[in-house]
């Protein structure tokens, strides 16, 4: 019996099929054996690759992929999907849930990155528990509402407020444990590394299970500072997540420090670096030698271009000449893994934003200029990231979760025309309620009467 997709919802089957669907090449499991892509869309004008496929959901895993030109032979019931796109779930890696939501409260006078220092600093003495909770978990509603399964989050740290901040995480980390993996990484200007506090503020990182990090941005002593950073790290087994070169200064290498530091250390963990712009205004051969030590190093990088795009190169009244976004096709060719994350929302560094990896990718290529052809960048969104979080999720494999967005789109054309408000969110096989919090729920959190 074949019925409409509109119909799953309401159902709620936990044995059925999704037909006649269209996957991203680049997100199934290499270890499915279903690998032709279909020829018309591969080749021009197209140059996508899609495989045409069923797929058998039971017990809230992917049971099968068939081929989209088999019929199932049994009596289950069948949900067409007329060619729609089917995508794994969405791994977010750079966010930052304590800053969200304070649009209104603490906004941005004049839309630079200075201001939204001072800005977000001064909201500061809101941070309460309750405060945090309240903005936190809204914007995890949102992420999970529109299809993501992972959230990796900064915290600003600075004058004790990890304290506050890991322990209101860790509580909303035990509440959403079915339904996100929600990892931590502490945020502080890197000279705090100079002080003896950096020691206690590690220990409460791994206290947390969490990511040791920093602002990285050109000042004295600071290739010790981030010497130091990778030892507090070594010390207690922990990964670290910087903010590197979040500027237009072509003078800014910290990316470059990292990856010569994690080679001189021999550092077993992860490390990756977030924003990276000022590679976009250095001269090309010294970006690219930079690009060849990331991947000699195993430096991974994400990239944030929504909110980069809003910050930099902005001034009163000028039209902004430079992009601030890092160099994400030489990163690819360079080998080097590269995501693509949502970063802050409708808070003092960027006034919009809803925690939505759709609006994220599709920004993303069109400023990017990511797509003729896509290629391997629906990675950037799904496989990259849970890699960078460690996490064996982002792929659509026979014997994965059934953790699935499935959209009418029947290519990216359609994909990316529209903002996919309709998209159908499966989790362990079962349709979710996609409906979003509503921003009325803050007002008392933010002062709005």
């Amino acid at each position: 019996m074949t019925l409409p997709l509109t119909h799953l919802r309401a159902a709620q089957p936990d044995n059925y099929w999704l037909c006649n669907a269209r996957l991203p090449l680049a997100c199934l499991d290499a270890a499915t054996p279903l690998r032709t892509p279909i020829a018309e869309l591969a080749a021009p004008p197209r140059l996508e690759d899609w495989v045409a496929a069923h797929l058998h959901i039971q017990s809230g895993a992917i049971a099968a992929i068939a081929p989209a030109t088999s019929t199932p032979d049994d009596d289950l019931p069948r949900y067409d999907l007329g060619q729609g796109l089917v995508w794994p779930c969405f791994t977010d890696c750079h966010t930052h849930l304590d800053k969200g939501q304070t649009w209104l409260r603490s906004p941005n006078p004049d839309g630079t990155f200075a201001a939204a220092l001072d800005a977000a600093t001064a909201d500061h003495r809101h941070w309460s528990a309750a405060d945090l909770y309240s903005r936190m978990s809204f914007g995890l509603r949102c992420s999970y509402a529109h299809g993501t399964q992972a959230v990796r989050t900064h915290l600003d740290c600075l004058d004790g407020q990890e304290k506050t901040s890991f322990a209101v995480f860790d509580q909303l980390r035990q509440e959403w444990a079915d339904r996100l993996t929600l990892q931590a990484v502490c945020l502080v200007s890197m000279d705090y590394y100079d002080r003896p506090e950096a020691e206690q503020l590690a220990d409460t990182v791994a206290q947390y299970g969490g990511i040791l990090g920093g602002v990285i941005y050109p000042q004295p002593g600071l290739e010790a500072q981030i010497d130091r950073a990778f030892a507090l790290a070594e010390a207690r087994g922990l990964d670290l997540d910087f903010h590197a070169d979040e500027s237009l200064n072509p003078e800014a290498e910290g990316l470059r420090i990292v990856a010569e530091t994690k080679l001189r250390r021999r550092f077993a963990g992860q490390v990756n670096c977030g924003h990276c712009c000022s590679l976009s205004v250095q001269a090309t051969d010294r970006a690219q030698s930079t690009l060849a030590l990331l991947k000699t190093a195993g430096v991974s990088v994400v990239s944030l271009p929504m909110c980069n795009l809003y910050l930099q190169d902005r001034q009163q009244g000028r039209m902004p000449r430079y992009r601030g976004v890092t160099l994400l096709p030489e990163l690819r060719q360079f080998e080097v893994a590269v995501a693509l994350a949502s970063d802050n929302c409708r808070d003092a560094f960027f006034a919009y934003g809803d925690h939505d990896m759709v609006e994220v990718f599709n920004q993303s290529v069109r400023i990017g200029q990511l797509d003729r052809p896509i290629g391997g960048w629906p990675q950037a969104v799904t496989r990259t990231p849970a890699q960078i979080m460690g996490l064996d999720v982002g792929l659509i494999g026979a014997g994965r979760p059934a953790d699935l967005v499935v959209f009418k789109a029947r290519n990216l054309s359609e994909l990316l025309a529209r903002p996919q408000s309709d998209r159908i969110v499966i989790r362990q096989g079962t349709a979710i309620d996609t409906t979003l919090p509503d921003y009325a729920e803050l007002d008392a959190v933010v002062g709005i009467s």
